[in-house]
Formats: structure tokens, C-alpha cells, sequence
């Protein structure tokens, strides 16, 4: 699936719709340059899943637990920016907490595949004539073969 967003407003929206789709034990894997709007359209997920915030990147301090505010999930938001490998991924114990969680890994391309066969892939790249991001969403595995048309 394919989709454009205008402005920061419009990938919270998208965020939040993803939300409605998720679950304990999903994985989502965000791919996109630096200022894509990996943490943008996370807050928008958080936002949807109703979990405690606020929602930031978590660059420095690597991954971030938000307690749900009621009955849903938690959800797991880290970041593998700095991390040097699968072995660093492993020290921080995703697969712990993945089963109970929405565990989103911004720049885990290539890291964090093994956690999960059911998983979302979203790449955002950034137009090349304004501000406009194009968000591509792959769903791998079963759970996830219908989902472009569960975001229209």
C-alpha cells in the first residue's frame, strides 16, 4: 500500500489508523531518513492505542515502554539508529516483552526481523519537490495479506 501525507497532522492521522489495526505481539518496523516522520507517525500510533505519553523519539535512551491508559497494549518504541548490530538488538530484550506489546523499531531494517514472521514494514520517503512524505506499507505474513485494504 501507498499513501501521501501533507504535513505532520496528516501522519498522526495515519498513525492513529494503523493503531486500530494493531495488537499485542506486533511488530512494526519503520524505515525512512533522518526527519522521514518514523517518530511522527508513531506518536499517531501511540495516540491510537491510548497509551500513556508523550511520545519521543527514542534515540538516546534506545527503546521507551507507554503503559496502556486502559485496557489495550503497551507499546514498545525503540530505536536501533545506534545500535551496531542483531547482537545489541538482542541486549535489549524485545522478544521479552513482544507477546504483551505493539513493539514499533525505527531503523530496525535488517535487525529485527527474526522477532516476528507477522510484521509491518513502513518506509517514508520524503518528496523530492515539497513537504509531502510517501508512506509505503507492506504487511509480511498472513495476519497482515489484507492489509491495504484494511487502511483505505
Amino acid at each position: 500500500m501507498r499513501t501521501e501525507v501533507r504535513n505532520a497532522e496528516e501522519m498522526r492521522e495515519l498513525g492513529a489508523r494503523i493503531a486500530g489495526l494493531l495488537g499485542p505481539g506486533d511488530l512494526v518496523v519503520l524505515t525512512g531518513a533522518l526527519g522521514a516522520g518514523k517518530t511522527t507517525l508513531t506518536q499517531g500510533i501511540g495516540e491510537g492505542l491510548k497509551v500513556r505519553g508523550p511520545v519521543t523519539s527514542p534515540t538516546f535512551v534506545i527503546a521507551r515502554v507507554h503503559p496502556p491508559l486502559g485496557e489495550g497494549p503497551a507499546l514498545v518504541h525503540a530505536d536501533a539508529y545506534r545500535l551496531g548490530g542483531t547482537l545489541e538488538v538482542d541486549d535489549l530484550d524485545l522478544d521479552a516483552s513482544i507477546a504483551d506489546s505493539v513493539t514499533i523499531v525505527e531503523w530496525g531494517e535488517g535487525l529485527v526481523e527474526d522477532l516476528s514472521e507477522q510484521r509491518l514494514e513502513i518506509l517514508i520517503e520524503s518528496s523530492p519537490d515539497d513537504d509531502r512524505r510517501i508512506v509505503h506499507v507492506r504487511g509480511v505474513g498472513s495476519r497482515w495479506s489484507d492489509i491495504s485494504a484494511a487502511l483505505i
